[in-house]
């Protein structure tokens, strides 16, 4: 770093520095003015857009899953693994503890019993949204209650690269149809696009946090058994 303001901390040349450096510390030395592997892999610029980032010249968007099916088959998500286009899937599984949820859901349960009594009380027709949502409840809670479930806490992240912002957007759309047949909700990143950018890299980074509670039946559907091979219409 380049000390422009300040006076320089010595006036010792590189080559007496080199003399005044031992044997041990040589290499330390020499290897801090070479070309590490991150100079090499690194991208020439990255800008950050509003809803989209763009790496040296390709373009990038990540959309993020805030709303499941009610009910979901094995395979499911089949036609998004199996997607034309090339796209970075991540899913985070977060392991939690049985007894907090079942706390969490007790209240839960109350609140719900008391909104449907309230409504019995005032004459009101039951809203069955609420309703379905308490029986799905108690009949988790008796699941989670003898043990033959567990919850996870469950992240789905899509980025979609493209080679250009009109194919990004087409793209894009595309997807966004293929999650509404699937009942999936998904919202884009706005703002965090590269926090969902480095949430889809393979290295356990999620810097989103967007996660729905999950229990152990429905999380088991998610796993991509689609295919054994990557496959695609160009090679």
């Amino acid at each position: 770093m380049f000390n422009l303001f300040g006076k320089p901390t010595t006036n010792q040349s590189p080559t007496n520095k080199i003399g005044s450096i031992g044997s041990g510390n040589m290499a330390d030395f020499l290897a801090a003015g070479s070309v590490s592997v991150k100079d090499l892999i690194a991208p020439s610029y990255v800008e950050v857009d509003f809803n989209s980032l763009k790496i040296d010249d390709r373009y990038y968007r990540t959309l993020y899953v805030v709303g499941y099916p009610r009910y979901v088959s094995p395979n499911w998500l089949y036609s998004l693994i199996t997607f034309d286009h090339p796209l970075y899937i991540s899913m985070y599984i977060y392991p939690t503890e049985s007894k907090n949820v079942l706390d969490d859901m007790k209240r839960k349960i109350a609140e719900m019993e008391a909104t449907i009594e309230s409504d019995i009380k005032a004459g009101k027709v039951v809203d069955p949204t609420v309703q379905v949502a308490l029986d799905d409840a108690l009949s988790l809670q008796a699941e989670l209650a003898k043990g033959s479930e567990r919850f996870f806490q469950f992240g789905l992240y899509v980025t979609i690269p493209a080679d250009s912002l009109e194919e990004l957007n087409r793209i894009t759309k595309e997807i966004d149809s293929v999650l509404s047949s699937l009942l999936i909700t998904s919202r884009q990143a706005t703002l965090e696009m590269e926090e969902g950018f480095k949430s889809t890299l393979p290295i356990f980074y999620d810097k989103l946090g967007v996660w729905r509670n999950m229990d152990s039946t429905s999380l088991a559907t998610t796993f991509p058994f689609a295919t054994a091979s990557l496959t695609r219409n160009e090679g």
